[in-house]
Formats: C-alpha cells, sequence, structure tokens
C-alpha cells in the first residue's frame, strides 16, 4: 500500500508547476500516492504564496486546521514564497509543522521530507539544470518552467527574496521537456518565468546565445505542438523582435498577459517598473496592428503609496484603450523586504486611505466588467478554433487561440480535439458556442 500525499497548491501558475514537480519527485522517488483528503495523508504540503499579506495571514490558520485532522503520524510541510521569506519562523510559531521547504529548493523534496523540524530556503540555491521526475500526464495542456527567480526590483514585490536571482534554464532541457510532453498527447504548452522575455541574460552553465524571441522559434519547430502560450512577459522588454515573431508564429497564441500595475508614469516609477504610460500603450497599439482580433489581460495594483486621484484615473484611461480581456485587480499590499515598505516605515511616502482604496478598486472593477460585457458580445457569431480541454455538466470546456473560455454541447470524446466552434451566447463573462 503507497503512501499518501495530499498537497494545497496557492498562488500563481508557478507554484502549480512546483507542485507538479514535487508530486513527481515524491511519487518517483518514494512511492507516494496522490489524495483528496488530508485526513488519510501520510504527507500534507501547503504550497505558499506570498505575494500578497492575506493568504500569508491565512497559513497558520490552515496548519493548525491540519494538525486538528491528520493522522497521528503523519507529517505537515510547509513550501513555496512564504516558506521562503519566513523560514525557521514557521518552525517556532508552531510545532505542527515538520519541515519548511523554499520555492527556490523544489528538487530537495525527497530528501527534507525524511528530516524533522529543518528550513531549507537558500534563495542562491541553483537546480536550474536539474532534470525533475516525470509524472503522470493527464492533460492537453502542459506547464513548462524556461526559468526560475527574479532580477527585478519593482518596489512593492517581494518575489526576488522568495525566488532568488533569476537564472534561464538550459534550451535543450526545455525542448525536451516540450517534447516529451507532446508525445504524451500534450497539445499544449504554458512557458513559465516572473520574466519571461528576458530569458537568455543569465545561464549558470556554458550555454549557446538565445533570448526568449527565438527560443520561441525553436519550441515551435517541434512536430505534433500546436499551441504556445507563455506568462508574463515585462512590457519593458517587449520589442519589435519578440512582437513580431508572436504576431507571425502560427502557433503562438494570440493572447497575452502584460503586468500594467499602474497607469501613471509617476507610481510606474515610483513602483520601479521602468516603463511609462506611453510605452505600455505604444507597444500594445503595435501588437494590435499587428493582430486584430488580439486579447489582453493585466494585473493591476490600485491604493499604491502617494497614489493620487490623478495618477488612478491614467490608470482608468488605459483600461479605456486597451480594454482587457482579463484583469486581475488588487489593493496595495504591504509586503516585507520591499523598498515600498521601508519608504513606509521612514515616513517618506504615506498609505493611501484604505476606503479611498476600495473605492478605486470597485469603480476599476466595475467598469472593466462593462468593457468585458460589450467586448464579448461582439464575439457573437465569431468562429473560433477551440481547444477542448474537459468535460463538465453535459458541456465541452476549452479556449479559443485568444483566450476565451467557451462551452459547447458535444461528446465528450472530443476532449483534446481541436474544433471550430461558433458563439451563440454570452452570459456575463461566460462564451457558449455550437461545433460547426
Amino acid at each position: 500500500m503507497s503512501k499518501k500525499l495530499y498537497i494545497e497548491t496557492l498562488g500563481c501558475a508557478m507554484n502549480e508547476r512546483d507542485s507538479d514537480h514535487i508530486i513527481a519527485e515524491l511519487s518517483d522517488k518514494e512511492g507516494y500516492g496522490l489524495t483528496n483528503n488530508p485526513k488519510e495523508a501520510d504527507l500534507i504540503l501547503i504550497n505558499t504564496c506570498s505575494v500578497r499579506e492575506k493568504p500569508e495571514k491565512k497559513l497558520f490558520s490552515e496548519i493548525g486546521q491540519y494538525a486538528k485532522i491528520k493522522k497521528h503520524d503523519a507529517k505537515i510541510g510547509v513550501c513555496g514564497c512564504t516558506a521562503s521569506h519566513l523560514g525557521d519562523e514557521i518552525l517556532k510559531k508552531t510545532k505542527a509543522v515538520n519541515f519548511v521547504l523554499g520555492a527556490r529548493n523544489v528538487s530537495k523534496i525527497s530528501q527534507i521530507i525524511h528530516k524533522d523540524r529543518v528550513a531549507w530556503v537558500d534563495i542562491d540555491y541553483d537546480d536550474s539544470a536539474y532534470v525533475f521526475s516525470q509524472g503522470n500526464i493527464s492533460n492537453v495542456r502542459g506547464f513548462v518552467n524556461i526559468s526560475i527567480g527574479c532580477d527585478k526590483k519593482c518596489s512593492y514585490c517581494i518575489v526576488p527574496k522568495t525566488r532568488g536571482k533569476e537564472i534561464s534554464i538550459p534550451a535543450d532541457l526545455i525542448i525536451n521537456e516540450v517534447k516529451r510532453l507532446v508525445d504524451n498527447g500534450v497539445k499544449e504548452v504554458l512557458l513559465l518565468g516572473q520574466n519571461v522575455n528576458s530569458y537568455g541574460k543569465n545561464f549558470s552553465t556554458i550555454h549557446r546565445a538565445i533570448n526568449f524571441t527565438q527560443l520561441l522559434s525553436e519550441i515551435s519547430n517541434i512536430n505534433g505542438l500546436h499551441r504556445i502560450r507563455f506568462t508574463s512577459p515585462h512590457p519593458l522588454h517587449m520589442d519589435d523582435e519578440f512582437i513580431l515573431e508572436f504576431a507571425n508564429n502560427k502557433k503562438i497564441c494570440k493572447s497575452i498577459h502584460m503586468p500594467l500595475q499602474s497607469g501613471s508614469t509617476k507610481i510606474l516609477r515610483d513602483m520601479r517598473r521602468g516603463y511609462t504610460k506611453e510605452w505600455f500603450l505604444n507597444r500594445v497599439e503595435k501588437m494590435k496592428s499587428l493582430i486584430p482580433q488580439l486579447t489582453i489581460g493585466t494585473d493591476i495594483i490600485v491604493g499604491f503609496p502617494g497614489e493620487s486621484e490623478e495618477d488612478f484615473l491614467d490608470t482608468l484611461d488605459v483600461l479605456e484603450k486597451v480594454s482587457f480581456d482579463t484583469m486581475y485587480s488588487f489593493i496595495y499590499s504591504t509586503r516585507p523586504h520591499t523598498e515600498a515598505k521601508e519608504l513606509l516605515e521612514s515616513g517618506k511616502i504615506e498609505l493611501v486611505d484604505e476606503d479611498i482604496a476600495k473605492n478605486r478598486l470597485a469603480r476599476l472593477q466595475d467598469r472593466h466588467k462593462e468593457l468585458l460585457g460589450i467586448t464579448n458580445q461582439a464575439q457573437l457569431g465569431q468562429i473560433h478554433e477551440i481547444l477542448f480541454e474537459s468535460y463538465k455538466e453535459g458541456m465541452l470546456e476549452g479556449r479559443s487561440d485568444t483566450n476565451k473560455l467557451v462551452r459547447v454541447s458535444g461528446d465528450e470524446s472530443l476532449v483534446g480535439s481541436i474544433c471550430n466552434a461558433r458563439i451563440s451566447e454570452v452570459r456575463g463573462a461566460q462564451l457558449f458556442g455550437e461545433l460547426v
């Protein structure tokens, strides 16, 4: 009887991929099988996120809940970004946790599970060339890491302190991983990195010169691969060479996530983002001139310290001009080990009043919802190629090349297929179609 692993994954796609690696390593090297029931698990892992304060605060509550229901001899481990920056503090605050494994140390999972009351959180550890165990592939989409860490110094962001300096993964490992996924039925890959388009600037081993645009071109030559997506590119590094490859390469999906963070050039400067409102809009305009059907997603922080109403109106102005298809928006959250937190503590900048920040977030989200309704209504009658990923409640569900989620009546046997569908109905943000 195999040992049982229960894993809870919080946060971004990078965390999801880390969990995939953890599951594969523990299955291959330690004989663990997955369970959806923490009560029957021999090992409970929480893969944490620290981008915002709220999930981090929830961590100790969750540890307490798992401690109450777990088997008497089951272990609890905390992994991920919160593990990286809290480290030993987690062990000091609760005796329920057996070990703490940082986001930069995932390849050590099969070692640390045999330790007790230890924290391995070295953010300088380099596993960029480590070949992880191969897990079971049960989907038509696959995640592939192309880099680890981040070299940006955004004043609000803790990620460089939890995932370390940026190192690109050798291109041959990436190509081989994509080929393996395709051989196992994957039709679409999502390339992952904190800033994917700075790929190739720093390898930890001797490696041929290659940048992100060239990597995209090489991956697109893999036979059997139908679609390529990636997240997230940094607006600063979206040069014309990249935009032309993005527009002209037929395997690259015509949907892109561009983290704006703020529409105010002043706030972007304070955030240390490296670009202006005008640069961001220029890149959008160039891409839309080449790709009329392009959809764009973004991240926006409202209430960054010092944000005035005028600054916020600049953000609304970018929203109006771009009409983002997806938008992840949050009120600024103070994070440790960041420049913004240090400036707040020194009194050089001030937090925006909480009620004002909440009002701005509501206005931003309400307007985005209105604009999305307009753009979705324009989809009626349009025909899209849909890659069907799942079958739920008697309907096929999948995404278009432009990342529109579409539900269609059809046979479950079509899961994994790419089919044409005409959009016949819009319900809020949901699109429904008919096979054609």
